[in-house]
């Protein structure tokens, strides 16, 4: 039958796809007849923790959600919160007469597709319908050429999940126990962590070196112009044929790494520069070639997050969420590729607009393609590009904000990789003459003049390096030839300092991952965002910047899991992979390779995992079983150096020097937005320098008790100390009074009739006219009111003390403002529902930000941030809560409503310990399931 034919039914068709935005876009190009639904993203996945597990698996079964000893089966749940639009979707399949899983064309959206159709066992005839675009002509040539799954995308997709649980299950808890609680280990984010370690430890070895030149400004003698300056700038390049040291020839070291060049001090640069002042100069050679540069290939995935970093500003993420909305609202094809080539429609319309905007001399001969670099590129997708057969102009789209500057930076990079190359001419003139004390010095000087721009007119690429001299720039030199003299205008000394290797930026980071061939670009976003929210890796500016505790965690992992953080071996399993994606391995002989080690009877000589050198390689889980080599102290210090060393502890980064308990202990605490390369044994000495430990104040003259201040994790605070034999824990403990000091005090300044002051509070300030009493109180966002359940916010701190009762009856007679949120603006706005068609917004509430159309509020996850969340994400939040339908009423609200019944006074007395007996086990039950989720939730992998 085909899929647009009617059926004896009326030829409904229930189309699924991920998001709900991208089904009210098909949906409008379908019309009736279909009903187009969306999955909003995963069904089904590993279980989160042992409470999701059926009951019949048991053992590392329920830890893991992998079977490991029957052939890596994995064990399939679906979401708890999927499990309603799950039976909306049966409910919507059992009225329709075929089903088109319409998920995305890549490894994901394929799994997607096979798990809709495991868990929905449709009866009917089932499509795989696939597009790159959501264009009508795109979307109607899919439904009218669907295939079938393709399993072998599946079972690559399948591994690679397996993998990454086996990976993070095994590895992250170990990090709980040596490191801190909460962390996470994965295949990709621990090796992208380690390159940022790195970088960070050449930066904190690299000693600066000093070298100096000479620039020299040179004249013709004649007049010129913008085309044919009179002078030229150029610099000392040798000394008596002997090259002149640049800030490439020093090592990190500091020292030069060849004595063949010459190593000029400000002393030796100054007598030159003196020596030379009257010496006369020639031109000694012109060396002059064409110039040609070749348009940049359509954008794939890494290199569209590596020019939107550099031109735009955006994260990987963010480019990632604002292309999701192009692609979906049908302006650009879709942003998961690794290809570069372009349809023959798409070459078609990128070379109308050339003649249309350029003219027919900038557009060449032939239509111009592009092979793809990726190795064992995963997708067979399009480049990415403006969408349809005729491409808008960003003019005529209507966008705004950041989907303007995207859609125009893909459509200019589009067009102009269909253009000429740009032509010129490179020069190199260099310019001699002798000092006065017979020293022959060389000068150089490089030009480039552009004489046909070609795709530069619409499109120059951007670089990582901000000083860097861009494909467009032109230096123009005086038109001179060999023999020329020349007049010395100025001989300036330069001196320089040679610096550091660069942090890496977003941009910089997807660059090396890819050429080390580590993950795949369609994950780099990911990846990225992981060890940003996972807090390895901070940002300063633009540049990464890894934390204090990503050095003990990468060090924990190069000394005892090494192979999992070495480059080589993980581009080594991207390959095994690729090769299990394309049926030249089989993915359970690798797993078993790779968790059980070779040498392993159930590893198996087909495995592909490994060194393949033949020798016993351990497995995972041989690497995780022996945790007693771990030194979880030595794996979490680093010498500064003069004895000093920074530790890593469960509350953050501390210098000490010293031993605990020994005479001369110190220990001081270190900001934890700190870069490592600026811990210097100077700054470390300050900080052990800065007041520290336990501030005794004096008695309490009430109390006799002994009040100090101390400096604790959430900033300086007093308290008193309780005689020894005062019960902490039980009905009578006893708890210190405590108060935080206030913004204008310190722990070196803070005296003994500041802290009883702080401690008397809360302060009761009256009782109103009701008799309800006015309390003055210091909280975590300042100083407040309270009466009651009613809080009002005061000015000042001094408030707490002076406010009177008719100061604060004055307060209360004004009207509330409702919330903190409430009396703001929102967090921020997201765009119009396409389900309810209401303004999206995100406030902050009780229980944290909420994302609501006014109608439905949906509290944001754990993995997302009001910075990050996009309107997507925002929609399907509301999507997943609508889908749950209204809150049930719960059993108490509906005693109420119940008529009462009388009954005796022994049975109503045992029905209501039955009754709390069973609210209590269904707390704790649901209490372990809550931690469990916690726990694996930590621990889940970067992909």
């Amino acid at each position: 039958m085909s899929p647009t034919s009617e059926t004896a039914h009326g030829g409904r068709r229930l189309v699924i796809v991920e998001s709900p935005a991208k089904a009210k876009t098909i949906k409008g190009y379908l019309g009736p007849g279909y009903v187009v639904e969306a999955s909003v993203g995963h069904i089904r996945d590993l279980p989160n923790g042992a409470a999701e597990v059926p009951e019949k698996y048991t053992g590392e079964v329920r830890r893991l959600g992998v079977d490991v000893e029957h052939d890596f089966q994995p064990i399939y749940v679906v979401n708890a919160d999927k499990k309603a639009q799950v039976r909306k979707l049966k409910e919507l399949l059992a009225e329709s007469d075929e089903l088109y899983l319409a998920t995305d064309e890549d490894r994901e959206g394929e799994a997607i597709a096979w798990h809709l159709q495991e868990v929905l066992k449709p009866k009917v005839p089932v499509h795989r319908m696939v597009f790159h675009e959501i264009t009508k002509d795109a979307i109607r040539a899919a439904v009218a050429n669907p295939r079938e799954l393709n399993t072998r995308m599946v079972d690559a997709q399948e591994t690679r999940r397996i993998l990454d649980r086996l990976y993070g299950y095994e590895v992250s808890p170990v990090l709980w126990k040596k490191v801190m609680r909460g962390l996470s280990a994965g295949r990709v984010q621990s090796v992208a962590t380690r390159l940022v370690v790195e970088r960070e430890r050449e930066r904190i070895a690299f000693s600066s070196a000093e070298y100096w030149d000479l620039t020299g400004t040179f004249s013709t003698g004649r007049a010129g112009d913008a085309s044919d300056p009179s002078s030229l700038a150029a610099r000392l390049s040798a000394v008596d044929g002997r090259r002149v040291a640049q800030g490439r020839d020093f090592g990190a070291d500091g020292r030069i790494k060849s004595d063949q060049v010459l190593h000029l001090d400000e002393a030796n640069a100054r007598a030159l520069a003196a020596a030379l002042e009257n010496a006369s100069f020639s031109v000694r050679s012109v060396e002059s070639k064409p110039y040609r540069r070749s348009p940049y290939a359509p954008f794939r995935t890494t290199t569209l997050q590596q020019e939107a970093a550099r031109k735009l500003g955006f994260g990987a993420k963010s480019t990632m969420q604002v292309a999701q909305k192009l692609y979906e609202n049908g302006f650009i094809t879709y942003m998961r590729t690794d290809s570069t080539t372009l349809s023959d429609t798409a070459v078609s319309a990128a070379r109308a607009q050339v003649t249309q905007l350029y003219g027919a001399s900038y557009l060449p001969d032939k239509p111009r393609t592009y092979a793809g670099k990726v190795k064992n590129a995963q997708e067979a997708h399009e480049a990415i590009r403006p969408s349809g057969d005729r491409f808008r102009t960003p003019a005529e789209t209507g966008l705004t904000g950041d989907q303007f500057k995207l859609y125009e930076l893909i459509w200019k990079r589009t067009v102009a990789s269909q253009m000429k190359d740009a032509v010129g001419n490179s020069v190199t003139v260099k310019i001699g003459g002798r000092s006065s004390d017979g020293r022959d010095a060389e000068f150089s000087a490089s030009g480039k003049t552009i004489t046909f721009h070609g795709f530069m007119k619409a499109y120059v690429e951007g670089a990582d390096d901000p000083n860097a001299e861009l494909d467009d720039r032109e230096r123009r030199l005086p038109q001179v030839a060999e023999g020329d003299a020349l007049s010395a205008e100025e001989l300036s000394v330069d001196g320089h300092a040679t610096k550091p290797p660069a942090r890496y930026t977003e941009a910089s980071l997807v660059k090396e991952l890819e050429e080390r061939e580590i993950g795949r670009p369609s994950t780099y976003a990911s990846i990225i965002g992981t060890i940003l929210d996972r807090g390895y890796v901070f940002k300063k500016g633009t540049a990464l910047v890894p934390s204090f505790l990503s050095f003990a965690v990468v060090n924990l992992l190069e000394t005892h899991f090494g192979r999992l953080v070495d480059y080589d071996f993980t581009a080594k399993m991207e390959d095994d992979l690729d090769r299990i994606a394309q049926g030249e391995a089989q993915a359970v002989p690798w797993l078993k390779r790779f968790y059980f080690g070779e040498g392993d009877d159930k590893a198996g000589a087909a495995a592909g995992a490994g060194n393949g050198d033949g020798d016993h390689l351990g497995g995972l889980k041989e690497l995780v079983t022996d945790l007693g080599a771990i030194d979880a102290r030595e794996i979490s210090s680093f010498p500064v150096g003069d004895g000093i060393m920074l530790r890593v502890g469960r509350y953050g980064p501390y210098v000490e020097r010293g031993e605990k308990d020994q005479e001369g202990h110190q220990r001081a605490d270190v900001p934890e937005d700190l870069a490592p390369d600026e811990l210097t044994v100077g700054y470390a000495e300050e900080l052990l320098a800065k007041p520290s430990g336990d501030f005794e104040l004096g008695a309490d003259p009430v109390t006799g008790h002994q009040i100090v201040a101390k400096d604790g994790r959430y900033g300086p605070y007093v308290t008193e100390i309780l005689p020894d034999g005062t019960p902490k824990t039980g009905k009578n403990a006893v708890k210190p009074r405590t108060a935080s000091l206030f913004k204008s005090m310190s722990l070196d300044t803070v005296t003994l009739d500041d802290a009883l002051r702080l401690m008397s509070l809360p302060r009761v300030v009256g009782v109103d006219a009701e008799g309800v009493e006015i309390t003055a109180q210091n909280g975590r966002y300042g100083p407040y009111l309270k009466k009651g359940t009613d809080s009002r916010s005061l000015e000042t701190e001094d408030q707490l003390f002076n406010i009177t009762l008719d100061a604060a009856l004055a307060i209360y007679a004004q009207p509330k403002q409702r919330g903190r949120a409430a009396a703001k603006p929102p967090l921020k706005e997201l765009g119009t529902d396409p389900v309810s068609e209401r303004p999206v917004v995100v406030k902050d509430g009780r229980f944290g930000p909420y994302v609501t159309d006014g109608e439905t509020n949906a509290t944001l996850r754990t993995d997302d941030s009001v910075e990050a969340i996009t309107p997507e994400r925002g929609y399907e939040l509301l999507a997943e809560k609508r889908a749950k339908g209204p809150a049930k009423k719960t059993a108490k609200k509906a005693v109420k409503k119940a008529p009462a019944k009388k009954a005796p006074a022994k049975k109503a007395t045992t029905a209501k310990k039955t009754a709390a007996k069973k609210t209590t086990t269904a707390k704790a039950t649901v209490a372990k399931a809550t931690a469990a989720k916690k726990t694996a939730a930590s621990a889940k992998s970067d992909q």
